[in-house]
């Protein structure tokens, strides 16, 4: 299998720091998105930094039990257990651990509650989709064990989650979504008005439905604990290490600029590149998803806020908009607009329309707040089915070659889990998780159809969501709130 040599599999856009105030940035952000400025901003927190112990580039020929492409949250999961058990890792990482989305995204650990129920009626039945849900709900369990046995500090707030209406269109989908999922074993509350004003949550989010389960996280400051663990178990990483060419038989080789390693399985633990690799390119597509992080907000301007438990909050736009306040007072704003590029290509460019439909979607949300700077934007990929459902298997002759991918948003538990899953299964073991996810994942339309399907869903998806956007303004004019063009 030949690869690219510019198609790498951990890349992601570059966060770029903002300075100024809000309209300031905006102004510039609709400048040529491609403008060499950019290059200027300094990379800072939010996600996740270089790490200061780099590990050294593959170099000569090594051997393995099993070598692992990619280091993020599957990746790095797969190493632990897999070592723990006595094996020896080598781990393939392009750039450097959690480089990717595992380092980088919205940060909400969230179990089945955020199960795409009637899609998966439809796909596979109610006994497979309590199935995917109870693999869900034990992606929860299992980051949370893991953030205790390796003493892991990613400022985990362990408050449940929220999914939101902002306009009263939204309510009969919440409800529908509360009573579906009680069928499967997940209780939720719908809160109204009061009950939403009760917990402190902003205005804006009229009502919705609580899970008292899983929260919100540094995802960063994860995937570097898992790194940490990782090479205390023993695992071997080879950071600035790009895969150019592999093959599967009795022998599993992958070969990088400078080397070669050798095993009887591997797995690829890639996600959205997964794709740009020679494996699934006809079964999942990386979706580019963005991500907006404000300043700190001062002592005055949380005391005003008033949201004490910090739940993590989601709105039931058909793409969804999600809204965290973190340990570090700043708020995370991710991913209402969501593109494909033609051909499963991940250029890491940022996306500034992205980043001005989250600056308004702040605004409105947090009006109080207008003139808070934006202090680092994100652009990058995640891996999205057809059915949205977790793509899980192997392959090869003698299926020896591993993946993981489709997470559809559910990165943090579902692929956490899907590491350690994968590593029973290389040592013989099948857990009853791993085989209830086993299904036909739908085939995509080959190129340019392909594009053409997958964006003009994203298009309609987005004229609906800025139907209610539009009559939220609407109303909050009326309630003489402060409302934006």
């Amino acid at each position: 299998m030949v690869i690219e040599p510019n198609a790498g599999y951990a890349g992601t856009g570059n966060p770029i720091a903002a300075k100024g105030p809000i309209g300031d940035f905006a102004s510039r952000a609709q400048a040529d998105q491609t403008d060499a400025a950019l290059g200027k901003y300094r990379t800072i927190g939010g996600w996740v930094e270089k790490p200061q112990d780099i590990q050294r580039e593959l170099e000569g020929d090594v051997s393995a039990d099993v070598i692992v492409v990619g280091a993020g949250f599957a990746g790095l999961n797969a190493a632990i257990a897999l070592a723990n058990q006595g094996a020896r890792v080598v781990v393939i990482e392009r750039e450097f651990a959690g480089f990717g989305a595992s380092g980088r995204n919205a940060g909400y650990l969230a179990g089945g509650s955020g199960a795409k129920f009637d899609l998966f009626l439809d796909r596979i039945g109610r006994e497979q989709t309590q199935k995917v849900v109870d693999y869900f709900e034990a992606g929860v369990s299992h980051v949370e064990s893991m953030l205790e046995e390796h003493g892991i500090d990613c400022d985990y707030i362990a408050s449940g989650l929220i999914r939101a209406g902002i306009h009263p269109m939204h309510e009969a989908n919440i409800r529908s979504n509360i009573r579906t999922a009680a069928e499967f074993g997940i209780k939720m509350q719908f809160l109204d008005w009061a009950a939403m004003r009760a917990r402190g949550i902003p205005p804006a989010f009229l009502f919705g439905s609580y899970i008292n389960r899983g929260g919100t996280l540094d995802p960063g400051k994860y995937v570097m604990g898992l790194r940490r663990a990782a090479l205390e178990a023993g695992v071997t990483l080879y950071e600035n290490t790009e895969l150019l060419w592999w093959t599967a038989g009795r022998v599993v080789e992958a070969r990088t600029p400078r080397g070669i390693a050798r095993a009887p399985f591997m797995v690829f633990a890639t996600n959205a590149y997964t794709p740009r690799l020679g494996l699934l390119e006809n079964k999942v597509v990386p979706m580019r998803v963005s991500a907006i992080e404000t300043e700190p907000l001062c002592a005055e301007q949380l005391a005003q806020l008033n949201w004490p438990n910090r739940e993590g909050i989601v709105t039931a736009h058909r793409k969804m908009e999600s809204h965290r306040l973190t340990a570090r007072n700043t708020l995370v704003i991710t991913t209402k607009r969501v593109r494909y590029a033609f051909g499963s290509r991940t250029p890491n460019i940022p996306d500034s329309a992205a980043y001005l439909a989250l600056i308004r979607a702040f605004r409105e949300r947090f009006p109080t707040l207008k003139d808070l700077a934006i202090r680092a934007c994100w652009s990058g990929y995640i891996s999205v089915a057809g059915d949205a459902l977790p793509v899980v298997g192997a392959t090869g002759e003698r299926q020896n070659v591993f993946y993981t991918t489709g997470c559809s948003g559910h990165g943090v538990g579902a692929q956490s889990l899907a590491g350690r899953l994968l590593a029973e299964r290389i040592r013989g073991d099948e857990p009853a998780l791993l085989a209830g996810l086993r299904h036909q994942t739908p085939s995509t339309l080959p190129e340019p159809l392909r594009w053409c399907a997958v964006n003009g869903a994203m298009s309609m998806l987005g004229r609906m969501d800025e139907k209610v956007d539009r009559a939220a303004r609407a109303a909050a004019a009326c309630a003489g709130r402060q409302a934006f063009p």
